[in-house]
């Protein structure tokens, strides 16, 4: 354990990091805050027993790195004072001046909202957090560092706790920081909650990554010394910067196109900085001569900027060998901006404010979002608004008349009508881009004029949820669909209801519908079961409001007596080996005498044998829950020869937690082999992450299921 006397940063470190950039800061001021936070918090300990003052200078020095001012250091050494010691708002203010005190109790504030609760509370706090910003956007800045060093430092935490925090991070404040234009502690942080909620993805492509630098090389050096000679050539002043991109990002982008590590092409990333605007495009065309363009991916967010500021052009090329590479362009004013975002506001250089002509202030876009929506509007719509918000970039058209309507991007004519008036929206029947008739589902476009065609008696359709992208033209329309369709989905929540009791055995009774609605807040059993038949909740939460005992808990597995839904009591199953069904894929059993019931997949070829006896069928599901890994697969693997390489596959097998139950060779070659595996796995999806990771493996030639294999009496008529 560290001495409680030591610290990491001292007051002298932490009044250096700061007269680098602004050599007028109150040093004492600075000096008297850090004694009084370590006089504070003296005592108290980290998760990982070393003092807890060293968290908060620690948060000072982040923030240093943004160059911000003597106010927002001064509240990162005091944040925790006001809440976790005897120190109060007026001590504070007293010692520290007003401002600092409005900062404290902000961040204090920020800290106590609970940002991962249920959906209904969560848009309440992000309706208090987007206040709290819109008053002083300072608190946010020390609270994304705050929450930058506890993810740093997030080892000591306990897992359950590493695995919220974690979330908490990718969901909210990772997309926050990025919205605010800060892209670097938005890499950071995704990267860093990336390593909690999934390390063996993040190890399993840092490893891909080592494995192609050994076969390919220092690919960066390479393409990097090509750029600099092409504008050396065009006499173009230029920086140019390589780097491979962050595992999650990565991570992301396979999961995004359903591909594996070998088959992304776009892993690179190169940073192009010029003095001039003008430098900029000359550096482009120097790289279009050399490199050929992929079609579609070129973007000038120069002469069209982000809402945050964010300019820069993107283009991507590829080079001889078919892989591409992704290049950003821009100035390095340019650049401040793209990578501290709102910092770029607040930052000082040499003791005064810098003033950089592409900082945009992002409370604008705060103030705006948070008196977007008054008091009296939907929590729902409140919070699928501030993700989109904060995801996606935005479009802005006109109406007929002129005035703008802001929307996200890929927004519709749908989204356009309800963001003008629900009563709109809910009667229209077609529109107009540009004066021209186009469908509902056509994705507007910056400055486009869009005209709403309406109708008497028309109402929201169905389909149009597939359309619509925002949260309040979604809200809206589920709400007209329900009211219409209110006496359709209690029949169908009655039935699901049933099936749902009847996994546990139980029966559904009005009884239990009624005490099922109190105990989840519904007025009535009517209420809960338009609910449950509209899809807004599932029957396994209305039997755990029930009978919590027999439903699985978070981490309990279904027990493998009862993983098959749709026998009758007593009867047993089996699976078929011919098709080797798993959990997640649809199932039908076959009765034989004596033996019970041969679960087979739905598609097997094996079950056409019972076309003519049909009254030996059964529909069959499998019970919903995580499942536990005691089913086994067949995987035909065809791997090169090499010295070590079976070795490899099995310790990937094993890191994605499936248990090796066979395996035989069934061909050798000098240079390859192929062999059967058998794993047992989890469930479908356990499978499909397996031979995902199996198949980025540069090793493995080939992979596939093995299905329809003959083995046993389970699949000879009875």
């Amino acid at each position: 354990m560290t001495p409680p006397d030591q610290f990491d940063i001292s007051a002298d470190d932490l009044v250096g990091l700061v007269t680098k950039y602004n050599p007028k800061t109150n040093e004492t001021l600075l000096r008297a805050a850090y004694d009084y936070g370590r006089k504070m918090h003296e005592g108290q300990a980290r998760h990982s027993g070393e003092p807890y003052f060293n968290h908060p200078v620690a948060v000072a020095a982040i923030l240093t790195e943004q160059q911000l001012d003597d106010a927002t250091i001064i509240t990162a050494l005091l944040h925790d004072t006001i809440e976790d010691t005897k120190a109060s708002y007026t001590e504070v203010s007293e010692r520290f001046g007003e401002e600092v005190a409005v900062l404290v109790d902000g961040v204090t504030k920020l800290t106590n909202l609970q940002l991962n609760s249920t959906e209904t509370k969560q848009a309440e706090n992000f309706r208090k957090l987007f206040m709290a910003m819109s008053k002083d956007l300072r608190v946010i800045l020390v609270k994304l560092s705050d929450r930058l060093h506890n993810m740093r430092t997030i080892k000591a935490m306990r897992p359950d706790k590493q695995a919220q925090k974690a979330r908490e991070t990718m969901d909210i404040f990772a997309p926050l920081a990025g919205r605010m234009g800060m892209q670097w502690m938005r890499e950071e942080l995704e990267d860093l909650a990336f390593r909690v909620l999934n390390p063996e993805g993040r190890a399993s492509i840092i490893r891909r990554f080592i494995n192609l630098q050994k076969e390919t090389g220092d690919v960066i050096d390479r393409i990097t010394g090509d750029m600099r000679l092409e504008f050396d050539k065009a006499g173009v002043q230029a920086e140019v910067f390589g780097r491979a991109k962050k595992p999650y990002s990565i991570w992301r982008k396979m999961q995004e196109k359903d591909q594996s590590f070998a088959r992304l092409s776009d892993i690179y990333g190169f940073r192009i900085l010029t003095e001039t605007e003008e430098d900029c495009y000359r550096a482009l065309g120097a790289i279009h001569q050399r490199w050929r363009a992929v079609p579609g991916r070129f973007k000038d967010y120069i002469s069209q900027p982000k809402s945050n500021g964010y300019r820069s052009i993107h283009t991507t090329v590829s080079g001889r060998d078919g892989k591409r590479v992704e290049v950003q362009i821009r100035t390095n004013q340019m650049h401040d901006v793209a990578e501290t975002g709102v910092a770029a506001h607040w930052s000082y250089r040499d003791g005064v404010r810098s003033q950089n002509p592409f900082a945009v202030d992002p409370a604008k876009w705060i103030t705006q979002l948070s008196e977007q929506f008054d008091a009296e509007e939907n929590h729902e719509d409140f919070l699928e608004a501030v993700k989109l918000e904060m995801y996606s970039d935005q479009v802005f058209c006109f109406t007929p008349k002129g005035e703008v309507v802001k929307l996200p991007r890929g927004a519709t004519p749908i989204d356009f009508a309800f963001a003008i008036h629900t009563r709109i929206g809910s009667a229209c029947v077609g529109a107009k881009v540009d004066h021209m008739r186009v469908p509902l589902w056509t994705r507007l476009k910056n400055g486009q004029s869009v005209e709403i065609i309406t109708a008497e008696g028309q109402s929201p359709q169905a389909t149009w949820l597939d359309i619509a992208t925002t949260g309040k033209a979604r809200s809206a329309i589920r709400r007209a669909l329900r009211d219409e369709d209110r006496a359709r989905f209690v029949k169908l929540g009655r039935e699901l209801a049933r099936s749902a009791f009847e996994h546990v055995g139980r029966k559904v009774t009005d009884k239990a519908l009624a005490t099922a609605a109190r105990h989840m807040r519904f007025e009535n059993r009517e209420d809960l079961l338009a609910r449950l038949g509209s899809a807004e909740i599932s029957g396994r939460e209305v039997v755990q409001a029930v009978y919590p005992d027999l439903t699985p808990k978070p981490g309990e597995k279904i027990d493998a007596q009862r993983a098959v839904v749709g026998l009758s009591p007593g009867q047993s199953f089996e699976r078929a080996f011919c098709c080797q069904p798993l959990p997640g894929e649809r199932i039908i059993g076959i009765t034989f005498k004596g033996r019970g019931v041969v679960v087979h997949t739905i598609d097997c070829d094996r079950v056409s044998a019972y076309e003519d006896q049909l009254d030996r069928w059964l529909d069959l599901r499998w019970h919903e829950g995580p499942h536990s890994a005691i089913y086994d697969a067949t995987l035909d693997v065809t791997l090169n020869n090499d010295a070590g390489t079976l070795g490899r596959i099995c310790t990937l097998i094993g890191e994605t937690r499936a248990n090796i139950s066979d395996l035989q060779f069934i061909d050798r070659k000098p240079d390859f082999y192929r062999l059967l595996i058998s794993v047992q796995l989890r469930d479908v999806v356990h499978l499909h992450s397996l031979m995902l990771t199996l198949e980025a493996e540069s090793d493995v030639a080939e992979i596939s299921r093995l299905r329809n294999m003959s083995q046993g009496a389970a699949e000879t008529p009875a």
